[in-house]
């Protein structure tokens, strides 16, 4: 039964009487109103600004929910009860036809509070705000809601999505998607104040009836309920003056305590899910606040970047600096390490750059070794001055705790690319963490569990020469003990780390002879990662992208190794009545779901134990005992043996792609294409960058008749051929409506041949495929292409001529 006692607490120098803190709100997660009014008391410090001096609608639910399909007794409460409402809450009211409403404003943590002990669990706002005299201003903000109509997919509310913020974009617009917390996706732009609510509302109409004009098979923009099946409806109409939007950080009255939480636009995939608080809160401590760019006072400030630094601190309540004004660029070289004693301890590492101080959060402490990578979780830019800060940031503030400096000097610069990687050589004090004596580490992104924010730090060793080993050879993560950081599916699998695939270097085949070699199936798929671990399973592509739900029989791997912490190398397959694999099958695994297989050639990780760093024949052995005969889908396919000739004789009789040949001592390289590792193709093949595509004749008149394609070489790209065969009308019907997406009037290069160029329709260089040929000409074409699907994992920046 709930505790109906009251207790008082304080927020913000007031004083609030909650009651009844025991009570069950969310019976499925048993969350607690305690929690609930908790919950809002901590993420005060990002809801208030995107709510602040907007009339809230209060939507309550006294008794608890329900399901999502049965919410359980709720009301829209508009009227404030004078009575009962405290003295310090700013409140404004409204004329409606009905009579006048008083509404709160949620201009600080008390009254956000507040509201959370009168379980109005959804708290709704407008798109416009009041100033200091409670006079409506126009509106400071535009909202789409993207609302998934019955039988449509999450791939196609994720398309419209982007679909909107490249629309946006192309208007001048900056957006930020925040995911609402029930179904559907929010995308918010900010306005300069200079539009009226009419005219935000017919802005935001036009452009609904535009985008449903140009994808009618995806977009709806009436709100008729019949119209909504298999689309998304863009409704447009939150714009009104006199309409609301659930405000950003509000809890919703769903089954779980699930948040309409601002996103960052690389998380939107197919498997994008809706957050609950306690995973918002997460984010928020070691990270920011996405949306906080759009807020009024961040606008037009691009190159002001202490904005996000800014927005999550009060300078009247922390004793961390906080400047008003935007940073001043420099050429400075200092760095910092603080050790930060936080709700969890870890380490705040800072190297200057651009009048900023760059910083990541290393849960374990920069190494000091070079056996172990650590995880690095980027955060917000700090200011110069961050650098001499030690003190105590109080509790409920953002990292309230106790920062004292580890170590402190200056740095000297080998390589820094913007997210990407960082080199660089720290000299800290004699009596710093350090030890007195220079240490040389590389900061590599490795969007661990598909998060842009977490890096490895490694420390590299120095021979002297101001060179070191290879990055990529760093070992791996062992261990990721920041659960903040390692946001993957299925907590069963933090811990494990996620290497990339090793890759083998294209040879002929006169370099196969030797002894040592051994020879197995190239097999013709995609490469995939697999983890499992207490009958969790993820898998992931080459290029990082999640394909555990695309696959989802593939799951088989954490059934057949219950009891065991696996990582395995591998490529997903589709087979055709002879067990031969074939790249056009699997594209079509859509259409004939559970048929893929997945033919396991390497054993990564196992129980706890890399084995990176063992020989291959030591991993093939423990492979083999480990998985047995695999099963329906799980497969350790037999290799090819110790003898070239054959290896390449039988895969051409089966009539096989080609052969992988592995050193046996060779051990796992993972991201870098070794000479331990080669591959030998009995047909060339090639990724391509789809460039344009020529009008088809005769029999295809009409329609598509072939592609032109090009790769990168350096800094632009260059025309190889074009592909006209390979194409079932399927194919060809869906290539043309693509492309027909990204077309523009000149072509993206400069070097295709008039003959070739002649009637062409050029496209935007978005889009890789694959294609086989015989050989390259004299002129570096290729000789009779031919298509044999796309390559939606491979970004178009990595397509270079194999040779």
């Amino acid at each position: 039964m709930a505790s109906s006692g009251a207790t008082q607490v304080e927020v913000d120098g007031r004083r609030l009487r909650v009651t009844n803190v025991d009570k069950v709100i969310y019976p499925a997660t048993g969350t607690t109103k305690g929690e609930v009014i908790a919950y809002y008391r901590q993420v005060a410090p990002w809801f208030v600004p995107h709510a602040r001096r907007r009339p809230a609608t209060r939507k309550r639910w006294p008794n608890g929910v329900g399901t999502d399909d049965n919410p359980g007794g709720s009301f829209f409460e508009k009227n404030l009860q004078a009575r009962s409402t405290p003295d310090w809450v700013t409140t404004a009211t409204i004329e409606h036809s009905s009579g006048p409403n008083t509404y709160p404003l949620i201009d600080d943590a008390a009254t956000l509070t507040w509201l959370g002990q009168l379980a109005a669990l959804e708290l709704h706002v407008p798109q416009w705000r009041y100033d200091d005299a409670l006079k409506p201003q126009n509106p400071d903000r535009l909202v789409l809601d993207l609302d998934p109509g019955p039988g449509s997919t999450t791939a196609q509310l994720v398309e419209l999505a982007l679909l909107v913020r490249e629309v946006l974009h192309g208007v001048g617009f900056d957006s930020v998607p925040v995911t609402s917390g029930s179904k559907g996706i929010h995308v918010y732009t900010c306005l300069d104040g200079s539009m009226t609510t009419r005219g935000a509302s017919d802005f935001a109409h036009e452009l609904a009836r535009q985008l449903e004009k140009l994808r009618p098979d995806l977009v709806v923009s009436d709100m008729k309920k019949a119209l909504r099946e298999k689309k998304i409806l863009l409704d447009w109409s939150q714009n009104n003056g006199n309409k609301t939007t659930v405000s950003p950080y509000s809890l919703r009255g769903r089954s779980h305590p699930t948040v309409a939480a601002p996103r960052e636009w690389d998380e939107l995939d197919e498997d994008l899910r809706q957050l609950e608080f306690t995973e918002v809160l997460e984010r928020l401590s070691s990270g920011g606040d996405p949306l906080a760019r759009l807020l009024p006072d961040n606008v037009g400030r691009s190159g002001d970047r202490l904005r996000t630094y800014r927005s999550m601190r009060d300078a009247g309540k922390t004793p961390e600096p906080v400047p008003d004004e935007p940073p001043e660029p420099g050429p400075g070289n200092t760095f910092v390490i603080q050790e930060h004693h936080a709700r969890r301890l870890h380490y705040d590492f800072r190297l200057e750059r651009d009048g900023v101080l760059v910083s990541w959060a290393v849960p374990k402490g920069p190494p000091l070794d070079g056996d172990k990578n650590h995880l690095a979780v980027q955060t917000e830019d700090h200011p110069l001055s961050y650098a001499t800060f030690e003190g105590r940031i109080p509790k409920g503030e953002y990292g309230g705790g106790v920062v004292t400096i580890w170590d402190h000097g200056t740095y000297s610069l080998e390589k820094w690319r913007d997210g990407k990687e960082v080199i660089a050589t720290l000299t800290g004090q004699p009596t710093g963490g350090l030890g007195g004596v220079p240490r040389r580490y590389a900061l590599l992104a490795t969007k661990l569990g598909g998060d842009q924010k977490n890096w490895l730090i490694h420390l590299m060793a120095d021979d002297g020469s101001g060179h070191s080993d290879e990055v990529g050879t760093a070992a791996p993560v062992v261990e990721l003990e920041d659960e903040r950081a390692a946001r993957e599916p299925g907590a069963e699998l933090r811990g494990l780390p996620e290497p990339e695939p090793m890759l083998a270097t294209p040879a002929r085949e006169t370099e196969l002879d030797g002894p040592g070699w051994h020879y197995e199936i190239k097999w013709d798929g995609y490469r995939g990662i697999a983890r499992a671990a207490r009958g969790a399973f993820s898998l992931k592509s080459r290029n990082g992208q999640d394909l555990t739900a695309q696959f989802p029989e593939l799951a088989e791997v954490a059934t057949l190794l219950q009891g065991h912490e696996v990582v395995l190398d591998g490529e997903i397959v589709a087979l055709d009545e002879h067990g031969v694999s074939h790249f056009e099958l699997l594209q079509k695994h859509s259409a004939s779901p559970g048929t893929a297989h997945y033919m396991v050639f390497d054993l990564l990780h196992l129980d706890g134990e890399s084995l990176l760093r063992k020989p291959w024949k030591e991993r093939r052995e423990r492979l083999e005992a480990l998985v047995g005969k695999g099963g329906r889908h799980v497969h350790v396919p037999d290799t090819l043996g110790t003898d070239s000739g054959v290896a390449l004789a039988v895969s051409r009789d089966l009539g096989l792609e080609g052969v992988i040949a592995k050193k046996i001592s060779s051990v796992y390289q993972g991201g870098k294409r070794a000479r331990t590792w080669l591959k030998v193709k009995h047909v060339l093949s090639q990724d391509a960058i789809v460039v344009g595509w020529a009008p088809g004749q005769n029999s295809r008149a009409g329609s598509l008749g072939s592609l032109l394609l090009a790769v990168n070489e350096g800094d632009h790209l260059t025309y190889i051929g074009k592909a006209g065969s390979g194409f079932s009308d399927e194919a060809l019907r869906v290539a043309q409506q693509v492309l027909g997406e990204i077309e523009r009037p000149d072509p993206p290069l400069a070097d295709v041949p008039s003959l070739d160029a002649r009637g062409a329709h050029w496209v935007e260089p978005l889009m890789v495929c694959e294609v086989s040929f015989t050989e390259w000409t004299p002129s570096g074409r290729m000789r009779h292409p031919v298509w044999r699907g796309w390559l939606p994992e491979t970004h178009v920046e990595d397509v270079v001529r194999d040779t």
